[in-house]
């Protein structure tokens, strides 16, 4: 993301059967693990994800469960699914297997990823998953810090985790003429839709006594969180639903608009997302919306659904660490409805000190949150 080079290419190594030469992001090799094949059978890709970024975390993080601890640390997972639905139909349907897999249901739920994230690390704290579409990961990490600030535990894994690049969801983003047949180019004004990518990121949260105490290095803070619903269409987004938590974000931590020196939109490159979320900052943030610096990283890692929040989670906190501001790439022609500093095509150097994160679920769900520098 510093060196604004987009993952978008044609997707070689997934089954997506007629849908060939479709654009996205896709993994083309795991890291190396030492996970089973016992364990690999009972996990839905989307799955093996999560556990391969949730061990990257507690390890970055220097955290291990033992047995003095594990019930004061918990995880929660952002998460759509599709994966086993679309291998199980094909098996049975167009396959002819009699039967499906001994492991089909467990494999499917929406509380898999959390589920083995837990079992992986030893986690027996607050589990559970978060399904509220493209803003799972958000509502993910909310409710992660809102376990620790309960007193329910000491830490949280939090994130998001999904891998979506299979035919039936494909088809489902094609039948509603959203995908970008190219790339994705947020807040241009030759943008030609959403483009979808897997993936998985996660966070260690910790209270601040619990990390100090131990000596982590804190890499920030989760200053605000901002909830709302739209009430308003499954698919058509509203401003005011976005405004809304967007506000309540910055309340929650007394923060003024000037506070803010960097916002990582939603951004997914569609018509109406871009200009509603767009109307929606202005509303908030007024004449200083043109100051602070937005960007939308989705022009690099595509739209992860249940993971992209947790994606642009990681981007906000090293804009914050590194000063450096993410671009938003392929961008190419101004729009006078999209008319905020979207940093194009190349990273800026700027002293971050906070960092908003937008989400905006199909079905009027937003989560927004802020990070603030240690």
């Amino acid at each position: 993301m510093r060196e604004g080079r987009s993952a978008i290419r044609p997707m070689v190594t997934s089954a997506l059967h007629e849908m060939k030469g479709t654009v996205g992001t896709e993994i083309k090799e795991l890291p190396k693990h030492d996970i089973g094949r016992n364990q690999l059978v009972s996990m839905d890709r989307h799955s093996l994800l999560a556990v391969l970024a949730a061990r990257e975390a507690m390890q970055h993080a220097g955290l291990s469960c033992d047995e003095g601890n594990p019930y004061r640390f918990g995880a929660t997972v952002g998460v759509c699914g599709w994966g086993t639905v679309e291998e199980t139909y094909r098996d049975l349907l167009l396959g002819g297997a009699k039967r499906a897999g001994i492991y089909t249901a467990p494999r499917g739920l929406p509380s898999a990823a959390a589920s083995q994230v837990s079992m992986s690390l030893g986690l027996r704290g607050p589990v559970f998953a978060i399904a509220s579409a493209c803003a799972s990961a958000n509502h993910a990490i909310a409710s992660a810090a809102d376990q620790i600030r309960l007193g329910r535990a000491d830490g949280m894994l939090a994130g998001g985790a999904e891998a979506p690049l299979v035919c039936l969801q494909m088809k489902a983003w094609e039948a509603m003429r959203a995908l970008a047949p190219d790339t994705c180019r947020p807040f241009s004004a030759d943008r030609k839709g959403v483009v979808i990518g897997e993936g998985a990121g996660m966070a260690v949260l910790e209270s601040y006594e619990h990390a100090a105490v131990r000596g982590a290095t804190m890499l920030a803070e989760i200053a605000g969180i901002g909830l709302s619903g739209d009430a308003f269409h499954i698919v058509a987004p509203s401003i005011e639903g976005p405004e809304a938590a967007m506000r309540a974000c910055l309340a929650d931590d007394g923060l003024n608009a000037e506070d803010v020196d960097y916002l990582n939109a939603h951004g997914t490159g569609t018509k109406a997302n871009d200009q509603t979320e767009t109307a929606a900052i202005k509303r908030v943030f007024g004449d200083y919306a043109y100051s602070m610096s937005v960007s939308s990283t989705k022009s690099m890692h595509a739209h992860c659904l249940g993971a992209a929040s947790a994606l642009e989670m990681i981007a906000s906190v090293m804009a914050i660490r590194e000063g450096v501001v993410p671009p938003t790439a392929n961008y190419r022609e101004p729009d006078p409805d999209c008319d905020l500093d979207v940093t194009p095509n190349a990273a800026r150097e700027r002293k971050v000190r906070v960092a908003l994160s937008n989400a905006f679920a199909m079905g009027g769900m937003n989560a927004v949150l802020a990070f603030k520098q240690v």
